[in-house]
């Protein structure tokens, strides 16, 4: 049984602790996200519901039914998701998020502190959303054999999906597999954990897997992950999370001019016009991307809608071949 939701317990106060262990083993098994907010209801998501923490073993579908967090309890959980060093935290506040050990991540809005125009930090804050990351062994090979051209080689590929539907969890499994000689010979890849979620290293080890032959540069930004990668090395394929500013596209053209195979994701919708996305258009334009793989959650996270090739037709098994 997946017991993934007791390495997130300890940021609830005791109590809080104890009205989640009492909800059904295998609903935890799917618990996503635990939401909090003073004076309001904890409102828990799962792989295909949701409910309010009744506090009486079970779950609520209306608000009013849910057990109220005070502002006292909220406070305490931010002590405990920020180790009492909230200022230490800074960096990771003005971004609206704390990536906790494991590869969780604990989502925060309040009030935004600003310095000459850019957000400094957040203070007063009014909500945590604790997002749970899990490992899913294989999730990504039956994705494999579409994103081989017809020499069996790797395309460049970009991983597009809206929040929840698994983009971090294809990507992990991805570096796992190709890392391990899934596509025939076993990639040297070079991983740029932006956020800490994707391998989540503590002291240096990775407790999320990524594969025998994967180097995880954490915390760095993306662009200049990338080329530090390429620098110190000699990655056959590079992985990176949510590519979305200039300099990340820049980074991105380079690795692939390089000769580095590059997988990366974007947040985007099945159908959705890619192009009208500025930090998307020009890798469209110069064909960058071999595959273009479309996620969704709709039988779970990681399900896989369509995949496209560079022209942005239909790939099929038949047809494996890069732009």
């Amino acid at each position: 049984m997946d017991e993934t939701y007791k390495q997130v317990t300890p940021y609830l106060p005791e109590a809080w602790r104890q009205y989640l262990n009492d909800l059904p083993p295998a609903l935890l098994a799917e618990l996503e996200e635990i939401r909090l907010r003073p004076e309001h209801p904890v409102l828990l998501r799962f792989h295909t519901r949701e409910g309010w923490l009744n506090g009486r073993g079970g779950l609520s579908r209306e608000p009013e039914a849910g057990c109220r967090f005070s502002a006292g309890d909220f406070g305490k959980s931010v002590l405990l998701i920020t180790d009492s060093s909230y200022y230490a935290l800074a960096e990771e506040l003005r971004r609206g998020y704390v990536t906790l050990p494991g590869g969780h991540r604990a989502g925060i809005t309040g009030r935004a502190v600003l310095e000459k125009g850019q957000v400094r930090t957040l203070k007063d804050l009014s909500a945590v959303n604790i997002r749970l990351a899990r490992h899913i062994p294989g999730l990504a090979r039956p994705l494999l054999p579409l994103l081989a051209d017809a020499q069996g080689r790797l395309c460049h590929t970009l991983l597009v999906a809206p929040p929840r539907a698994g983009k971090t969890t294809m990507l992990r499994d991805m570096a796992c597999l190709l890392s391990s000689g899934a596509m025939g010979e076993a990639l040297c890849c070079g991983v740029v954990d932006e956020r800490s979620e994707l391998a989540a290293l503590r002291l240096g080890v990775p407790p999320l897997p990524v594969g025998p032959r994967s180097y995880v540069l954490d915390g760095c930004p993306k662009a200049e992950g990338l080329m530090m990668l390429l620098r110190s090395m000699g990655p056959q394929a590079v992985l990176c999370d949510e590519i979305g500013r200039p300099e990340d596209v820049a980074a991105i053209a380079e690795a692939a001019h390089a000769g580095v195979k590059v997988i990366a994701t974007a947040h985007g919708a099945p159908g959705e016009d890619l192009a009208r996305r500025p930090a998307l258009r020009q890798l469209l334009a110069d064909k960058a991307f071999g595959r273009f793989v479309f996620l969704s959650r709709r039988l779970g996270p990681g399900t896989v809608e369509t995949v496209l090739d560079g022209e942005m037709r239909p790939v099929e098994r038949s047809r494996n071949e890069c732009a």
